[in-house]
């Protein structure tokens, strides 16, 4: 699906348009090592999240699970610049579980794409609430976006932080305790 000569020549385009000899030493290969970024830091539009959410485990206790601090890095859609931070993604399971690495994975199929920050947080909460058929599902991100950071307003170290509840945390009693979850 990734068309890297494509992105070789907007990357050409691109150095052209800002006044860069694209013939120049440093910039030879360019386009070349921007084509083969991309096609990993959008790998998630070849990847599909029910993949790593398809292999469970049976329990009997369908209490919180919690995997908080998952670092994540992802790309706005509207100025093609980092957003970086963490994700917090909990779920009571209806007597299954997937292994704990799965949620990150899940994470990391969404954050592979162009987007808004809002979009990647309701994505990962209905893949694993739709998935799992989960009893609920919460997921909490916080990220620092580079298009605040290094243009426009210019503000460094602010955060974003939106949040997605499905199902059960929709519940003031299960968003606290997944919020003092978080506290341990």
């Amino acid at each position: 699906m990734i068309d890297e000569k494509k992105i070789k020549e907007g990357v050409k385009l691109l150095l052209e348009g800002i006044g860069e000899d694209i013939d120049r030493e440093g910039l030879k290969d360019t386009p070349d090592r921007i084509a083969r970024m991309y096609t990993e830091i959008f790998a998630g539009y070849e990847d599909d999240a029910s993949t790593h959410l398809s292999k469970r485990f049976h329990v009997d206790n369908n209490d919180i699970v919690l995997e908080k601090n998952i670092v994540f890095y992802s790309t706005c859609e509207h100025h093609m610049m980092p957003f970086y931070g963490v994700a917090h993604i909990a779920y009571i399971p209806n007597n299954e579980v997937v292994g704990i690495s799965k949620l990150a994975r899940t994470l990391e199929v969404y954050a592979r794409r162009l987007q808004i920050q809002e979009k990647l947080t309701d994505e990962v909460a209905d893949s694993i609430f739709s998935e799992l058929n989960a009893k609920g599902v919460m997921v909490v991100i916080e990220a620092e976006h580079m298009c605040m950071t290094m243009r426009g307003i210019k503000k460094p170290g602010s955060k974003t932080v939106t949040m997605s509840c499905r199902g059960l945390f929709e519940k003031e009693e299960y968003k606290n305790r997944f919020f003092d979850l978080l506290r341990i």
